[in-house]
């Protein structure tokens, strides 16, 4: 799987799990993401694709990926609906809550013109879906575009979401159900105008890689870590080494997953001509002695 290209299932067709995650449940791998497999929208104030779902992939590699089907399906039926084809669905992310035995997603929710920014929510009692929409949402009377969910290593969840008009980070803890935020929340990064949050754990710090604001053109990635999830973050540099680093490799921040005890960084290409063709990589995250952030380019994506 050559990384920046557009990658295939195993039935040959193309992976449309674009801005997404991938997470183990039981023996298989998962990637969630957006269906962009249709044309873009013509004479549209911004670049978009009307919305078709949330796709479901699974893996036992990481490198062989079946296509399990709509996860979290469009809604034709309602145009007010927010998961009408004509509104925003983007950066779907799944958490598994034990208490429940609920499957979570997440996603940013929105108007076409970028304007409504909310927090959307759906459970499933499966994890290959289907998915039931619950709500969509201002958390804590913030507003909210890019954003993760990420489970502590003491099982409570919480949302990382730009807000203030990208003007902040906010960190908002769930509820125990995962299904709301609970009315704690803290706004991190003030003025930094960072999106696309990705985040990981490791050795007594927790560390988040995210972008810059600048549409769907390549910026420069950085990174931030802090002991401490509602702490105060600290923005450290470009982890990225390479060619094309300061431009992240012409992609952008989608999400970190764990394997085999290393971490890993998915990256989405967009092609904002043509979204569907947007490409994917994946790439291992190096914590060096001195607890700073190295992540190498590699060509190629071999799996586990």
């Amino acid at each position: 799987m050559k990384n920046g290209q557009i990658w295939y299932d195993v039935d040959g067709n193309d992976i449309q799990a674009h801005g997404g995650c991938i997470i183990k449940f039981g023996n298989l791998y998962y990637w969630y993401g957006e269906h962009k497999g249709g044309p873009n929208v013509p004479n549209s104030k911004v670049e978009r694709v009307d919305v078709i779902g949330v796709s479901c992939y699974t893996s036992q590699d990481l490198v062989n990926w079946k296509y399990e089907g709509l996860a979290l399906e469009a809604d034709k039926s309602d145009p007010e609906s927010p998961l009408h084809p004509s509104k925003v669905l983007e950066r779907p992310k799944v958490l598994y809550n034990e208490k429940t035995g609920k499957y979570v997603m997440w996603f940013h929710s929105d108007r076409a013109d970028y304007q409504f920014a909310r927090a959307g929510v759906a459970i499933s009692d499966n994890p290959k879906g289907p998915f039931v929409f619950l709500r969509d949402f201002t958390p804590n009377k913030q507003d909210s575009r890019d954003m993760t969910v990420y489970k502590d290593k003491d099982g409570v969840a919480y949302l990382f979401h730009s807000a203030n008009r990208n003007k902040t980070m906010n960190v908002a803890r769930l509820t125990e159900d995962y299904t709301n935020v609970d009315g704690l929340f803290v706004s991190v990064l003030p003025d930094q105008e960072r999106e696309a949050p990705a985040l990981f754990f490791y050795d007594g710090m927790y560390y988040m890689i995210s972008s810059g604001c600048t549409s769907w053109n390549p910026n420069a990635a950085l990174y931030a870590e802090c002991p401490h999830l509602m702490g105060k973050w600290k923005l450290i540099d470009n982890p990225l080494e390479g060619k094309d680093a300061r431009i992240t490799f012409y992609g952008q921040s989608a999400y970190i997953f764990e394997a085999e005890g290393a971490f890993y960084l998915m990256l989405d290409h967009w092609k904002p001509d043509s979204l569907r063709y947007s490409g994917y990589s994946i790439l291992p995250i190096k914590v060096n002695p001195d607890k700073t952030l190295t992540v190498p380019w590699q060509e190629e994506w071999l799996g586990i």
